[in-house]
C-alpha cells in the first residue's frame, strides 16, 4: 500500500461510534490515529436494547469476557423474539434464534415435519416447528445456560444474543477503546470541507474554531448523515410506501418479574408495540405510523400498557425508514443510522452497525479509496439492506388480520420483487433459500412464515423416499430430547444472578478487565 491511511476521524458516538472506535482500534492498533468527535449537546437515539447472534462475534473480536459485560451493561440474555397478535389477533408465535431440529443427508428437517404435519391429525403429532428448536423451547419455561459440547450434542445448539442498555455499552466501549489509543474531542462539527481536486472530505471543524483533517472519515452523526449527506449529497431511497411506521415512542420502566429471555412484540391496530427485559428496569417502545394514528393517541396506549412504572418522560422520535443511495462515498463511510433505518421489528440496527464495520475492515482503503473497493462496499452493504427490508416487510404483508384501516393496507400493498418470489417459492413446498447478504437464516424465515400463518401447499417430494413411520419417530424423539434438555436449565434469573448480576451502582466508571489487544 502506496498511501496508508494514517489518520481516521469518527464524527459521533453513541453505539456507532463507540463500536468502530473499539473495532479499529482492536483491529489497526497504533499503526492508524483514530479520533472520535462527540457533543454531549446533541443527544443520541440510545433506544436499541435487544440484538442478535452476531453481536457475540463483535464482542469475541474484541476479546471481552461475556460475564463482565453483561454486568456493566446491566443485560440480559435474548434467545429470540415472541410474536403475539400479529398473524392475527389472539395468536402467538416464536421467532427463535438457531435451528430447527436436525436435518438428514439431503432433507431439511422442516421438510420433514412439514410432512407429518400435513397427515389427517398430524397437527396434534407434530406440534409447532418451533417445538424442535432449543432457543425456543428455553425462551419458553424462562430458562438459560451457555451452549456446550460438541455438534451432536443437543445444548450445542442453543443460540442467543442478549437486551442490553445501549447508552451503557456505548460507554463500556469509550473505556475500552480510550485505553487503546482512541483519542476523544468533544466538541459540535459546524463545518465540512471538500478537497476541490477530487471531492474528497479535507476536515471538519468545530464550533471553537478546531480543526481536524483526516484520510479517512467515518460518518456516525445518526439520521442527520452530516458528512454523507450534508456534505456529500449522496441522497436517500425512502421505503414508506412498504414500511408506513415512521413514529416510534419510547420510555424506561421498573422491571417486571420474571426477566424473560426474549423480546416481545406485540401487534396494535396500527403499528406495534415492543417491551425488552434488562437487569434494572423494561425498555417499552411503541412504532406506529403517523397516517393512521395520532402522537397523543399512540402515548395514551403506551403508557397504559407498560408493566410498571414509567422511569423517565417519553423519547418521541421520528424518521423515514430507506437507506443511502450510497453507504460509502469518496473518503466517507456512513455506519449506523446516517446509513439507514429499518425500524427495530428484528432488532438489526447494532447489527447493521457490526456489519458495516466487518465490511470496512475486509474492504480497508489506502488514502485513494479505490471505485472498484467503494463499489463492492456498496453492493454487500445494499444488499443486506434490502434483505432486512424484506425480512420486516414480510411481517407487514404476511398476515390476516382485517381489522384496522392500517393491516388493510399492509395486506394490500405491493411488497419488492425479491420477497415477492421468496414467498410464492415457499407456498408451494416450504422451501427458503439464503442469500448472501442476508444476516437471517433460512429457519428465521420459516419461524415468521409459519408464525403468521402462511402455509405451503405441499412439502419436498424426496421426503416421500423415507419409511413414514421412522420418520414421525424421529421427530418424535427430536421434540423429547429438545424439551428434557430445555427442562434441565437453570432458570434465565438463576443465570444472570449466579453469572453476571449487575451491581446497583454499576456505572460508566469501569475496572480495566477486558484482555489487552496486541499493539504493533
Amino acid at each position: 500500500m502506496s498511501d496508508p491511511i494514517g489518520k481516521v476521524v469518527i464524527c459521533g458516538g453513541g453505539t456507532a461510534g463507540w463500536m468502530c472506535a473499539a473495532a479499529l482500534a482492536r483491529v489497526l492498533g497504533n499503526r492508524v490515529e483514530i479520533v472520535l468527535i462527540e457533543s454531549e449537546a446533541i443527544g443520541t437515539v440510545g433506544v436499541g436494547e435487544a440484538t442478535i447472534p452476531t453481536i457475540r462475534t463483535f464482542n469475541a473480536i474484541l476479546g471481552l469476557d461475556e460475564d463482565d459485560f453483561l454486568r456493566h451493561t446491566k443485560g440480559t440474555i435474548k434467545l429470540g423474539i415472541q410474536f403475539r397478535d400479529w398473524g392475527q389477533v389472539g395468536g402467538a408465535y416464536m421467532h427463535p434464534f438457531g435451528q430447527h431440529g436436525i436435518d438428514i443427508e439431503a432433507l431439511k428437517f422442516h421438510q420433514l415435519w412439514l410432512k407429518l404435519a400435513m397427515q389427517p391429525g398430524g397437527v396434534a403429532q407434530a406440534g409447532t416447528l418451533t417445538d424442535y428448536n432449543l432457543s425456543a423451547a428455553a425462551a419458553k419455561r424462562g430458562r438459560f445456560t451457555r451452549p456446550v459440547g460438541g455438534p451432536d450434542a443437543v445444548l450445542s445448539a442453543l443460540k442467543y444474543a442478549y437486551h442490553f442498555d445501549a447508552g451503557l455499552y456505548a460507554l463500556y466501549l469509550r473505556r475500552y477503546a480510550e485505553e487503546r489509543g482512541v483519542k476523544r474531542c468533544e466538541g459540535e462539527i459546524v463545518e465540512v470541507a471538500l478537497r476541490p481536486e477530487n471531492g474528497f472530505i479535507d476536515r471538519v471543524t468545530l464550533r471553537d474554531g478546531r480543526s481536524f483533517p483526516a484520510d479517512l472519515f467515518i460518518d456516525c452523526s445518526g439520521f442527520r448523515g452530516l458528512l454523507i449527506e450534508g456534505a456529500l449529497g449522496t441522497g436517500y431511497e425512502p421505503w414508506t410506501h412498504w414500511l408506513p411506521c415512521d413514529r416510534a415512542l419510547a420510555v424506561p420502566s421498573s422491571q417486571v418479574s420474571p426477566v424473560e429471555p426474549f423480546t416481545l412484540s406485540i401487534a396494535e391496530a396500527v403499528g406495534w408495540r415492543w417491551r425488552i427485559p434488562l437487569q434494572h428496569r423494561t425498555g417499552n417502545g411503541y412504532v406506529y405510523a403517523s397516517n393512521f394514528i395520532d402522537e397523543a393517541a399512540a402515548e395514551e396506549r403506551l403508557l397504559e400498557t407498560l408493566g410498571g412504572q414509567p422511569l423517565a418522560p417519553v423519547n418521541r422520535l421520528r424518521f423515514t425508514t430507506g437507506r443511502r443511495k450510497a453507504l460509502w462515498s469518496r473518503n466517507c463511510v456512513a455506519i449506523g443510522l446516517s446509513g439507514g433505518f429499518i425500524e427495530p421489528l428484528e432488532s438489526t440496527s447494532i447489527h447493521l452497525i457490526q456489519s458495516g464495520i466487518a465490511r470496512l475492515l475486509a474492504l480497508f482503503p489506502d488514502q485513494h479509496c479505490h471505485a472498484a473497493e467503494v463499489t463492492e462496499y456498496n453492493r454487500q452493504a445494499i444488499e443486506e439492506f434490502e434483505c432486512v427490508r424484506d425480512f420486516v416487510i414480510m411481517h407487514y404483508k404476511a398476515q390476516q388480520r382485517d381489522d384496522s384501516e392500517f393491516w388493510r393496507y399492509c395486506a394490500a400493498m405491493p411488497i419488492p420483487d425479491s420477497l415477492r418470489e421468496k414467498i410464492e417459492l415457499f407456498q408451494i413446498r416450504g422451501r427458503v433459500f439464503r442469500n448472501t447478504e442476508d444476516p437471517f437464516p433460512p429457519d428465521s424465515w420459516l419461524a415468521v412464515l409459519l408464525g403468521q400463518g402462511v402455509w405451503p401447499h405441499g412439502y419436498d417430494p424426496l421426503v416421500d423416499s423415507l419409511n413414514f413411520l421412522e420418520v414421525r419417530e424421529y421427530l418424535m424423539h427430536i421434540r423429547r430430547r429438545v424439551a428434557a434438555t430445555a427442562d434441565a436449565m437453570p432458570t434465565h434469573q438463576a443465570f444472570i444472578a449466579a453469572r453476571a448480576e449487575a451491581s446497583p451502582d454499576t456505572s460508566g466508571n469501569f475496572p480495566p478487565t477486558t484482555r489487552s489487544a496486541p499493539r504493533s
